[in-house]
């Protein structure tokens, strides 16, 4: 399994960014999925999961009622939607895969992207 994340950048706070991660590999469809950050000087931390079927979703509580996770079973594709940023949201965010779990544990996920940095402006 390979993960591709992609959509990082520059935006100003309030703004908006999509983040998307590929998947390669014949598992996508029945894979949860999720998406974990690192900020500068921090411990990568937990954001967002969303099962293989895309019925259950879970969000870090700093993230609740801005970030949505979705899923294109047929794309092969994750997103994260990214509103109302805050310039405490400027990460590394990397994609992350598991089997037969859907967890916000980092150690759940054996797959894992090169992420992708969003950087947000005051």
């Amino acid at each position: 399994v390979q993960l591709q994340a992609s959509g990082g950048g520059l935006v100003q706070a309030g703004g908006s960014l999509r983040l998307s991660c590929a998947h390669s590999g014949s598992g996508f469809s029945t894979d949860s999925m999720a998406w974990f950050r690192q900020a500068p000087g921090k411990e990568r931390e937990f954001v967002a999961y969303i099962s293989w079927s895309g019925s259950t979703t879970y969000y870090a509580e700093p993230v609740k009622g801005r970030f949505t996770i979705s899923r294109d079973n047929a794309k092969n594709t994750v997103y994260l939607q990214m509103n109302s940023l805050k310039p405490e949201d400027t990460a590394v965010y990397y994609c992350a895969a598991a089997r037969g779990v859907w967890s916000s544990r980092q150690d759940d996920y054996p797959y894992w992207g090169q992420g992708t940095l969003v950087t947000v402006s005051s």
